[in-house]
């Protein structure tokens, strides 16, 4: 039997998970560590940027909500 830990699976998501949890910690660091007016500037293109992926998702599901009623109204459910 092979180790688990030659699985290149397993590396993947260990990776994953640092990355998940050190990568917001390097970005706050970053803007921090920014002048004043670019810090504000970062804050701010955060927090937009932050919107448009709430409203993209909000948008994709209530498209493919649309879609599953058009698919049964067409298939006389």
């Amino acid at each position: 039997m092979s180790s688990p830990y030659r699985e290149p699976w397993l590396w993947i998501i260990v990776f994953s998970l640092i990355l998940i949890i050190v990568l917001p910690f390097a970005i706050i660091w970053f803007i921090l560590t920014l002048p004043p007016e670019l810090s504000f500037t970062a804050t701010i293109i955060i927090i937009v940027m932050w919107g448009v992926a709430a409203g993209y998702k909000d948008w994709t599901i209530q498209k493919r909500k649309d879609e599953e009623k058009q698919r049964k109204a067409s298939e006389g459910f």
